[in-house]
């Protein structure tokens, strides 16, 4: 089950953390995968941990915060890579501020890279997939797009952004064998919650019913299902992986 031998993948925000680990799933199920952000020194390391592996990936250094540039650079994939059978929008920004202190810069700033930027990405590559009347769009969100989460409005609002894009798109493609779907997270283990204080951390397992913080393998998880022919009747859903954060 959830083999994707013969697909060719491409996620976004690849060079570490939730997109890291997608990307090592979805090769190590028999996907090809375009493993994009801005770094490329970390993405030629994915890449090469991949290949050792023995899967099969190509590194795309990518700016989703530089919209008008997006669909040129994309046209830079090889021949062999362009055909994307399973789009995983991941990559996202945080510039956190409560209301009354948050700068038009960071809203606008957010909602460029996490909402633009992610439709951007997929117009360009769902122009291809309505030739070949397949593919799969995912879509990583989060649960506070869901339920809101003080001094992150910016960021509530394009996470929230994508669920309603996604559930549009799902009704605009379905007819073409395209389903569309949202992965929303709630507290992972990432780099940015390791450097929380021990309190701080013991303190968010306490709001979570399963009692811990998700790990970046139960995101990658969650994506796989939906990138798969399993889930092929499942489109304009929100997969809600937070451990019973939000129920």
């Amino acid at each position: 089950m959830f083999r994707l031998t013969g697909k060719t993948a491409l996620v976004t925000g690849a060079s570490q953390g939730i997109g890291a680990a997608v990307a090592r799933t979805l090769a190590a199920r028999g996907a090809r995968v375009v493993v994009a952000a801005r770094s490329a020194d970390k993405l030629a390391a994915l890449a090469g941990e991949i290949a050792a592996a023995g899967g099969a990936a190509h590194v795309l250094e990518l700016d989703l915060a530089a919209s008008a540039a997006i669909a040129e650079r994309l046209k830079t994939l090889p021949a062999e890579w362009s055909a994307i059978d399973i789009l995983v929008n991941n990559a996202g920004i945080t510039a956190d501020n409560l209301l009354l202190r948050m700068s038009l810069e960071q809203w606008e700033e957010v909602l460029r890279t996490n909402l633009t930027g992610t439709f951007v990405v997929t117009r360009e590559f769902a122009k291809g997939m309505l030739r070949r009347r397949a593919g799969r769009i995912i879509s990583v969100s989060s649960v506070v797009g869901l339920m809101g989460n003080a001094g992150q409005a910016n960021y509530a609002a394009a996470k929230a952004g994508l669920i309603g894009f996604s559930k549009s798109l799902a009704r605009e493609l379905g007819s073409r064998g395209i389903t569309v779907n949202v992965v929303a997270p709630g507290y992972v283990e990432t780099a940015m919650t390791a450097a929380l204080p021990a309190e701080v951390r013991e303190g968010l397992s306490r709001q979570i019913p399963l009692e811990r913080l998700g790990k970046v393998e139960d995101i990658a998880a969650a994506v796989l299902y939906l990138a798969s022919e399993e889930a092929g009747y499942v489109t304009g859903h929100v997969l809600n992986v937070s451990g019973g954060l939000y129920i």
